[in-house]
This record gives structure tokens, C-alpha cells and sequence, in this order.
């Protein structure tokens, strides 16, 4: 009999079994805003986890109310209409969430629906998350399917995402680069050539040149960039405030001197966040490119604002190792004691990884 099979025989059982079940056949999940109730009988037919909640009597069950921890709101509903009705939702922005929250609590039919819709939405951008979920919850088809994709795909880590998935999982993505074949990717640096990671053995950026991600061009100087042209930047004031600042923050990452220029000419909002809450100034410092950064700050750009994990562009400098572009964010104000959501500094991130350039000037007075 399949798992699937299983599922449905005791939960049909379960339903079976509410009819007259009083009130005590309710109880209420409750995750921060969002309270969901839900059948006893049928949550424990399709979870075990819940089972066992149930059978030991635990205090919160008692009572009627139980605290669901790590499982936001939505997630949650999505969990409960899945013990009633065995289908999976077909929601991407939710899968790798659901995909969690099901290992948690033991529903292995919809871990196994979660797994394949993340294989099948799998994107440069995604990659990295994609193969960090598979590893932290023991999905062999998706971590296959990842590392197979990164292979094909190497520019995924030079991604913010790649990025984001080491400072958050360094050990899974260790576990993935060694899958890669690559050396771990914490003690690798990308270089500004070829595409290669290389030992981080030369870690001291050339003058002008910060090393910078994989296969990204080495910044321009600002000095030497002539005046932005007049039709760009009328073009560029045609644009919607929102479409201006989206524009620059696509400008910075793509290292494109002439275009953040004309952008801030044509008053782009510096403010603007993109992606996980960042700025032009955290893409810019990301990609290591000087030339941008240093446009970006003499236009009073904030060195010091934070991405949604609490990041300063500074963090970023820091943790690639970019000496030129940290030096410009710590001469227009940046503060090195800024402590992401995981309490790191500048300076920790720099130890961490072996800056050596940036640990000195991170600790000069």
C-alpha cells in the first residue's frame, strides 16, 4: 500500500469518526496572526507529528490552541486544507516554505508534491535556495536536480542568492560545492576572470580593480566617465519614479557606470529597494564595482542601509573582500558596528573569510 494510499484510507476514517465528536474534536493552530482550527482526527491521520501531539495530551493540545513555531500564516492554512483534502496547492512562491513546514510535521506526499514543483521552477536566480531546501530537508531528487542545474548554470554563484544562501547556510552550500566538485565555496574567491573560482590565496584587489563575481567585468573609474548624455537622461525622466529607481538598481549590478550616471541625473531614488530589500548601493558593493559605489555616494546614496537580513552594503565589501569599494562606504560615514539579523559584523564577516585587507582597515581607528 503507498504512503499516498495510506493517507486517504485513515483519513476518511478520521472524517468518519468526527460525526458527533463534541467539541473536543476541534482544536486551534495558531501561528503568530493567523489562527486556523482544524479536526484533531483528521490533522493526526495525516500527520504523525500531530499524532503523537495528540496521544501525549500535550498542555497547549489540551487546552484546545497549539503554537505552530517556523510556519507563517499562510504556509499554515495551505498545511491544514492539504490534511482534509490530499491535494497539493500548485503555488510556486510557496513551494519551498511548504515543502519545510510538510517535513516538519511528517506529511510526505506533499513534501515529495513540494519537491518536484521546486525541480521544475528551478532559475539562475533560485538555484542556490533551491539546493539549500533540498539539503536541509533530505530531498534527494531536488539536490540532484540543483546541482545539476549549477553545473550547467555556473554564473548562479556569482547570484546575490548563492551569496545569501552561504551567509545563512554556509554548511549546506559547502555540502553542495562539494557535490560541484568545487572546493568549498567559503574558502574560494571568484575572480574577475574567466568565470573560475580559485583559491583565495591572492586576495589583494589591484588598484582600481576590486576583485569582483564571477564572470563580471572589472568597474570603470568614475573619474574618467564623461558627462552623461543629455537624450539618456531625458529618456530616463520620462520614466515613472518607481521604473527610474528599478532601472538603477539593475544599472549597479550589471556594473554600467554610463546608464547610474544619467539615471541619477534624471533623479532616480537611491532609496529604491529591489530584491530582498536591497539597494543600488548594496548591488553595487556586492559586485565590487568602485566606480559605481563611489557615484552612488557622492549623490548621498545611505551607506548604511540595511537589505531585509539586516546587510549593509559594507557587509557585502566585506564578505567578498572588495578593500576599494569598503573604503569609499567607511569614508562616507558607513558604521562598522552594524550587526546583521545573524548579529555579524563588517569585521566578523572579513575574519571569517580571510580578509585580511579589510580585517586592518576595519580595525583602524
Amino acid at each position: 500500500m503507498s504512503a499516498v494510499t495510506e493517507v486517504q484510507n485513515n483519513t476518511t476514517e478520521a472524517l468518519a469518526a468526527l460525526v458527533d465528536g463534541g467539541e473536543d474534536a476541534l482544536v486551534t493552530l495558531v501561528a503568530g496572526e493567523t489562527r486556523v482550527a482544524a479536526h484533531r482526527a483528521v490533522l493526526a491521520a495525516a500527520s504523525p507529528v500531530f499524532k503523537a501531539m495528540f496521544q501525549h495530551d500535550m498542555l497547549e493540545a489540551s487546552c484546545g490552541q497549539v503554537s505552530i513555531d517556523d510556519v507563517e500564516g499562510p504556509v499554515l492554512r495551505l498545511l491544514v486544507a492539504y490534511t482534509y483534502t490530499l491535494q497539493a496547492p500548485q503555488l510556486p512562491d510557496t513551494a519551498p516554505r511548504l515543502l519545510a513546514a510538510a517535513d516538519k510535521y511528517g506529511l510526505l506526499a506533499l513534501k515529495a508534491a513540494c519537491e518536484r514543483q521546486l525541480i521544475s521552477q528551478l532559475a539562475v536566480e533560485t538555484a542556490a535556495a533551491t539546493a539549500v531546501t533540498a539539503v536541509r530537508h533530505s530531498c534527494p531528487d531536488a539536490t540532484r536536480a540543483a546541482v545539476a542545474f549549477i553545473k550547467d548554470h555556473p554564473q548562479v554563484m556569482a547570484t546575490l542568492g548563492w551569496a545569501d544562501a552561504l551567509l545563512e547556510y554556509p554548511q549546506e552550500v559547502i555540502e553542495v560545492s562539494s557535490m560541484l566538485g568545487e572546493p568549498p565555496a567559503e574558502a574560494t574567491s571568484p575572480t574577475a576572470t574567466g568565470g573560475r573560482s580559485t583559491p583565495n590565496s591572492d586576495r589583494q584587489p589591484h588598484s582600481g580593480h576590486s576583485r569582483t563575481p564571477a564572470a563580471a567585468a572589472p568597474p570603470t573609474s568614475a573619474r574618467h566617465t564623461p558627462p552623461p548624455d543629455d537624450a539618456a537622461v531625458s529618456r530616463f525622466r520620462s520614466l515613472s519614479e518607481e521604473e527610474r529607481g528599478s532601472r538603477l538598481i539593475e544599472a549597479a549590478k550589471k556594473g554600467a557606470v554610463k546608464e547610474v550616471r544619467a539615471l541619477l541625473a534624471a533623479g532616480a531614488d537611491m532609496g529604491a529597494r529591489g530584491g530582498c530589500g536591497r539597494t543600488a548601493l548594496h548591488c553595487a558593493a556586492w559586485r565590487g564595482d568602485a566606480a559605481v559605489v563611489r557615484l552612488l555616494l557622492s549623490a548621498a546614496s545611505d551607506p548604511n542601509a540595511r537589505d531585509q537580513w539586516g546587510q549593509t552594503p559594507l557587509h557585502f565589501a566585506a564578505y567578498y573582500g572588495h578593500a576599494e569599494v569598503a573604503a569609499a562606504l567607511l569614508q562616507a560615514g558607513a558604521d562598522r558596528g552594524v550587526r546583521t539579523d545573524q548579529g555579524n559584523t563588517a569585521l566578523d564577516l572579513a575574519r571569517r573569510y580571510n580578509r585580511q585587507q579589510l580585517v586592518e582597515m576595519l580595525t583602524q581607528r
